[in-house]
This record gives C-alpha cells, structure tokens and sequence, in this order.
C-alpha cells in the first residue's frame, strides 16, 4: 500500500477554482438561510476530547433548525437512542461541529461549521415544539463557515432518483440487524418497533 502524504495532493488535485474559495462566507445570508428553511434532515458532525469524531442524522419539519440571526442557529434535540454522543462531544470537547443539510429533490447541498453549545434557556426550548412536545436540550451553533456545496455528489449517487430506491424488505429489519450483531432478541415485534419510534418523534 502507498500512503500518501500531505504534500502529494497537491500533485495529484488541481487548485480549486477561485469561486470555490470564495464562495465560503461567515454568516448565514439570504440564500443560506432559505436552504436551511427548506431543509428537513441535517447531519451533525462532532469531535470529543479524545479526538473521536462521530455523525448524527437530525430531521424535522423544513426549518427544524432556527435561525437566529446571521450568526447563530438553534438545534433542537429530539428523542433518540439516548447514547448522545453528539452532546457528549461537543461538552467534552472543542464544540467544533460540521453540518450538512439537504432538501429532498434537490442535488445541492449546505455546508456549516462553526461552534456548538448546549442552551438551556426554557424559553428557547418552549419555541421549539414539534411533534406535540419541546426539546429536552437545544444546540446553539455560533457560525463560522458557510457555503454551498456541488451536486456532484448526489448526481453520482441519484439519491433522490425513484428508480434508484429499493424496497425496505431488501435489508433484514432493523430490530434482525442488530439482534444478530449483539445477540440480543428484542421483546417486541418490528411492527411494534415501528409504531414505538412514530409515537417517540
């Protein structure tokens, strides 16, 4: 195997485009927040005090992610597997964070970087109520980056294309999966998995 080194990818990538670079801003501007408006599902990318870096799928209602100001957005928190690994980073370490939002039906994509903590204002959890219920807890991310990333990706991937959707029964349910990574049978049945994480929303 031939590991390259830091140097090698200049040799190997040409320089980007001077709009690439500057197309990185440091707010959140009018096209910026009406993607995020927009979006329904977000990934969170977090690192902890030991360097683990962990990515966390978040979804709501388009505009689940509150803006508030150019420079800082609130995310709320919704019911989960309780591991918070996203909350346990970002408490215990820098509180760098990473995120990608998507529209479905669209191939471009947002990204944001900037700083998280965790906001424990009750009233700013009380604006957050989706799904019957306020948040336990409430991300505040003060921005540093913004930009506008390429379709290539989701062009490749033709994420959103029909034709490239497989029906569920093609995976083993998830409650199968996981029994048979831990051993662990689970006490309910997948039909009343699913109906528990519809009412846990």
């Amino acid at each position: 195997m031939t590991t390259l080194k830091l140097d090698d990818l200049d040799r190997l990538y040409p320089a980007p485009k001077p709009r690439t670079i500057a197309k990185a801003i440091d707010h959140v501007d009018k096209h910026a927040a009406r993607f995020i408006q927009l979006s329904p599902f977000c990934v969170l990318a977090s690192v902890g005090k030991d360097g683990a870096v962990d990515a966390s799928p978040r979804g709501g209602e388009p505009g689940f992610v509150h803006i508030d100001g150019p420079t800082r957005l609130f995310l709320p928190d919704r019911p989960g597997n309780n591991r918070l690994d996203s909350l346990r980073n970002i408490l215990s370490g820098s509180g760098e964070v990473g995120m990608l939002f998507f529209i479905p039906g669209i191939d471009d994509c947002l990204r944001l970087n900037g700083r998280a903590s965790l906001n424990g204002d009750p009233a700013v959890a009380a604006g957050m109520i989706e799904f019957g219920k306020p948040p336990r807890t409430v991300l505040q991310i003060d921005v540093r980056e913004v930009y506008l990333h390429c379709p290539k990706a989701m062009m490749r991937a033709a994420i959103w294309s029909p034709a490239t959707h497989l029906p569920r029964e093609t995976l083993p349910s998830l409650g199968d999966m996981i029994r048979d990574q831990t051993g662990m049978a689970s006490t309910e049945s997948n039909a009343e998995a699913m109906t528990r994480y519809k009412d846990q929303l």
